[in-house]
């Protein structure tokens, strides 16, 4: 990727990028990654910026928001993200927590897996190998993973990481994702609590759409790695 391109990418997210160096604001919020669920995109340690308003903005995004249990659900100017797009948002088992994932499925949408596989609408999203890559369990411990391109419908595609294909969440049997709902998941398949796994059993289940908080943009920098500086998701 060109410097060229890559300015490109980010200069639609230079204000809440700005806005959101360490604060949170209206417009931008900056997040550091606790876990290696998203790797490879995102990596432990990894200062993310959401742009908070691309999905409208809801009483999700206020501050308090997990401290009042009366406070009503509702989002305004509210826009559905696209397949594959980042999110980060609110965890439904403890909204006081806020997770990052990558949607998969939209209200309608059906979804299956089948030996890891994401059968979307009918259709299996292809993968395309891409060699032997490392999945980090936990910070500094590493394990051999094998790295894939997958396709979305409309040519969009994203890097995954698959430690094997017979696990526990590499079959899902076909269900069709309710209204005001997202299927959302983890880039790093087999270390990702998403909407594969219930709520009761600590995952995101299938994620409402009012805990939605902004659409992840950039890597701002890395604590861990200097080589990973304004890079776009």
């Amino acid at each position: 990727m060109t410097l060229r391109h890559t300015f490109q990418k980010i200069l639609p997210a230079l204000p809440p990028l700005l806005g959101a160096f360490f604060i949170h604001s209206a417009f931008g919020a900056g997040y550091v990654v606790p876990s290696a669920s998203m790797e490879p995109t995102l990596e432990i340690g990894d200062e993310i910026v959401a742009v908070v308003p691309s999905y409208g903005w809801g009483t999700a995004n206020l501050p308090f928001a997990a401290r009042l249990s009366v406070l009503p659900h509702f989002r305004l100017f509210t826009r559905l993200p696209h397949r594959g797009d980042v999110v980060v948002f609110r965890a439904p088992a403890n909204l006081n927590e806020t997770w990052v994932k990558r949607v998969i499925g939209l209200p309608g949408d059906t979804i299956a897996l089948s030996n890891g596989h994401v059968v979307l609408n009918g259709k299996t999203l292809p993968w395309h190998d891409k060699g032997q890559d490392q999945a980090e369990l936990h910070p500094g411990i590493s394990t051999p993973a094998r790295r894939y391109e997958e396709t979305f419908p409309d040519g969009s595609h994203h890097d995954i990481l698959k430690l094997t294909t017979i696990g526990t969440l590499d079959t899902v049997p076909m269900f069709t994702v309710p209204a005001g709902k997202l299927f959302v998941m983890g880039d790093n398949r087999d270390d990702s609590a998403d909407s594969r796994v219930l709520v009761e059993d600590g995952g995101v289940g299938l994620l409402p759409v009012w805990n939605l908080q902004g659409e992840v943009t950039t890597v701002l920098f890395s604590w861990r790695h200097l080589k990973r500086l304004l890079l776009p998701v």
